[in-house]
């Protein structure tokens, strides 16, 4: 079967001197894994269409068990994240989180038009990183099926308070003033910050990344959003490590 798709490459790999294998997050099919046979010769099309952070209209053949890339045209590379070393580093942080929860097989167009705008408002300075990060972990996720629950303390129903704790592991809130041994893990909230978690989830899509925290706030917002997301799909992020540890 022939289709003809838009997609991202969220992870590419050398198969021998030509050859390429790659994953890319597709508006029609979710995330695929494709061959792309030549794609290492730069004097091909598919060289720099197939390379990592490449947004590009591929045709696509479906054979029983795998993907081939037969064509593929550049619409956007993304070629300021690349000259910047830290921001390349989150930005594959977001493709790693891209293969880990985006569906397969699937129409998964709000995820690339996520992915797409959380790349352009990080590579053209339009947003700081830690303010697209933290967003991009927690829509993504809550598209996904996970969307933690923020809506008032999970013992008393209180919606606001000076201090709210957020239960990464079990994705809820607790009040300050709720009795008993409160979980391992639990992250401080004030007013702010927690305004600012509610709106990574229940935000208009449009007005996502529309927001402004401070310095502290932002860093308990992160906090937060990356507690969760290992926390939901048990994994340690190697991207996000690198990450941190250059971007000190």
């Amino acid at each position: 079967m022939k289709f003809r798709t838009e997609g991202l490459i969220i992870r590419e790999q050398n198969i021998g001197e030509k050859d390429r294998l790659v994953h890319a997050l597709t508006k029609t099919n979710g995330v695929i894994r494709a061959f792309v046979r030549g794609a290492n010769n730069i004097k091909s099309q598919k060289c720099a269409a197939t390379s990592l952070l490449a947004y590009s209209m591929l045709t696509i053949y479906k054979g029983r068990d795998s993907y081939v890339i037969g064509e593929a045209r550049t619409i956007r590379l993304f070629s300021k994240l690349r000259s910047d070393v830290v921001k390349m580093c989150l930005a594959q942080y977001f493709c790693e989180l891209a293969l880990t929860i985006c569906p397969r097989e699937h129409n998964a167009d709000p995820y690339l038009r996520l992915t797409l705008n959380s790349l352009y408002l990080l590579g053209e300075d339009k947003r700081p990183p830690d303010l697209i990060k933290p967003c991009y972990e927690m829509r993504l996720a809550s598209m996904a099926g996970y969307m933690p629950d923020l809506r008032m303390c999970r013992s008393c129903g209180e919606y606001s308070a000076e201090t709210m704790y957020f239960l990464p592991r079990e994705g809820m809130l607790e009040c300050s003033t709720c009795k008993g041994k409160r979980p391992e893990g639990a992250i401080a909230l004030n007013e702010s910050s927690l305004t600012a978690l509610r709106h990574t989830i229940y935000a208009d899509d449009d007005k996502l990344f529309s927001f402004a925290l401070s310095e502290s706030g932002l860093a308990a917002l992160n906090a937060a959003s990356e507690s969760y997301i290992k926390h939901r799909f048990e994994k340690d992020f190697k991207t996000l490590s690198f990450y941190k540890t250059i971007n000190i």
